[in-house]
């Protein structure tokens, strides 16, 4: 099977600036743990303060480049994986460029003139919140995507992944690939991503659920999506069923809905049956940030999809990659995986 170029990815690409806080730095600028945000005018200080004030980490980030870096660790397939998305013309976006390079990912960013995107991961107890000022990641066009060497890497993908987050920047480039992802038989797959985007990105999400072959997201997401189309049910594998048997346009496979929980068993929704999957357990005084453990899991997944493996294995895969990178800071891996 020709693996280069199999899995494409399109996002917004941020450098993560992450650190353990307190709870002080929290209530200062008025966040709330577990959640992602987009930043307000009240966040933009908190950057520099947190780099003056706390061991700062810089890590190539943003949803589905994590998640491609990491299908793209567990494939160990150079240029398997392919990335577009928008980049400054500045430090940031070269230590972007460096990351990619070295993480093996075939990426083909638009270099905006404002400045590379970051986003502020506060980890306080592990757990993280993230704060995204989208800055150049913004600025992604459609245009770019229509450049011939840009459009080659979607059409040699077999496979494509596009996170909620992007709705708030591309919605055209979206469209255009999940368009033809359904005209050639390809698969689509697409995140809740968080629930702003559920609330607020409703009407674009809902343009684009009916390419989605697999839908991703986890439970405070699937609660929200529920509550937003008014379907009045908190129960997670009722909320998934409901995705998978939305309206499909490519009506020769069944949607997949693919919702995690946490330390609880992920729910899968597929052909009107739920399925759940213990995850692995991780003891408390290993985990070191959940920040990408979502991303992780996507990418885990996605490495065994494109490889045409069964459901199990690639929820298994997920769950491995997830637990690797909650034991780590920020969306990081060893060399080599030891998935089995």
């Amino acid at each position: 099977m020709e693996y280069e170029g199999i899995l494409l990815g399109m996002g917004n690409p941020l450098l993560d600036i992450s650190a353990v806080v307190d709870q002080e730095f929290l209530n200062k600028f008025d966040i709330k743990l577990n959640n992602a945000i987009l930043a307000e005018e009240k966040h933009l200080s908190m950057y520099d303060e947190m780099a003056s004030n706390y061991n700062v980490e810089y890590i190539a980030g943003g949803a589905t480049q994590n998640s491609i870096r990491v299908a793209q660790w567990m494939l160990q397939i150079p240029g398997a994986t392919s990335y577009m998305g928008s980049i400054g013309k500045d430090k940031y976006g070269e230590e972007m460029k460096k990351n990619a390079k070295e993480a093996g990912v075939n990426v083909h960013y638009y270099e905006d003139d404002s400045p590379t995107g970051t986003c502020a991961v506060c980890v306080v107890g592990g757990e993280r919140s993230l704060i995204a000022n989208l800055s150049a990641a913004n600025c992604y066009k459609s245009d770019h995507l229509k450049r011939p060497e840009n459009w080659a890497l979607v059409e040699k993908a077999k496979y494509i992944y596009i996170a909620g987050f992007f709705l708030t920047v591309s919605p055209d480039s979206i469209m255009l690939v999940a368009e033809h992802a359904a005209a050639k038989n390809k698969i689509f797959t697409t995140n809740l991503s968080a629930p702003f985007i559920c609330e607020f990105f409703k009407d674009v999400q809902d343009k684009v659920f009916p390419y989605a072959d697999i839908v991703f997201g986890n439970e405070t997401e699937a609660r929200t999506f529920s509550r937003v189309h008014g379907w009045e049910t908190e129960n997670v594998e009722e909320i998934a069923l409901k995705i998978s048997q939305l309206p499909k346009v490519n009506e020769t496979r069944k949607r997949i809905t693919v919702i995690t929980q946490g330390g609880d068993p992920v729910v899968v929704a597929e052909d009107g049956k739920v399925k759940l999957f213990p995850v692995i357990l991780l003891p408390k005084e290993k985990l070191v940030d959940t920040n990408g453990a979502g991303d992780a899991f996507v990418g885990g997944f996605l490495s065994q999809l494109v490889q045409e493996k069964p459901i199990e294995d690639c929820v298994k895969a997920g769950c491995y990659a997830a637990n690797v990178i909650i034991q780590r800071s920020g969306c990081t891996y060893p060399e080599k995986p030891d998935f089995k």
